[in-house]
């Protein structure tokens, strides 16, 4: 069983950091809305629930703001340098650019256009 079963990630423009995501990471994202709820706005990585890693969502809520300072989410990547690379050019900010991290690989740190910050990690 997965110890991490799903994240949110909380944005004030879902346009926007729907964009980033999708362009950074080279990936689409679904619309995954609460039938409950025609407030509250989500998009979706893609998942099938029974595979290594998280599934997770961008999401616009009323009560939940983005910004630094609370968890950290690290995309996995083949080499993170190049969604780093990316993120600048989708409108975030590199905080830590690629580095080493002994055994475990690279990891660099990027801002979303939402103030999120965001891990981005590789073997290689």
């Amino acid at each position: 069983m997965r110890k991490v079963g799903f994240f949110d990630i909380y944005v004030d423009d879902m346009d926007r950091a729907q964009a980033f995501y999708e362009t950074v990471l080279d990936t689409e994202l679904a619309v995954m809305d609460d039938p409950n709820d025609a407030t509250i706005q989500m998009r979706a990585f893609a998942d099938d629930f029974a595979s290594h890693g998280a599934g997770g969502a961008l999401v616009k809520l009323d009560f939940a703001k983005p910004g630094p300072g609370g968890s950290m989410v690290y995309f996995t990547c083949d080499d993170c340098a190049v969604e780093e690379g990316r993120a600048t050019a989708a409108g975030g900010s590199v905080v830590r650019p690629k580095s080493p991290i002994g055994e475990h690989g690279f990891v660099a740190v990027v801002t979303d256009t939402e103030g999120n910050m965001i891990g981005l990690h590789s073997l290689v």
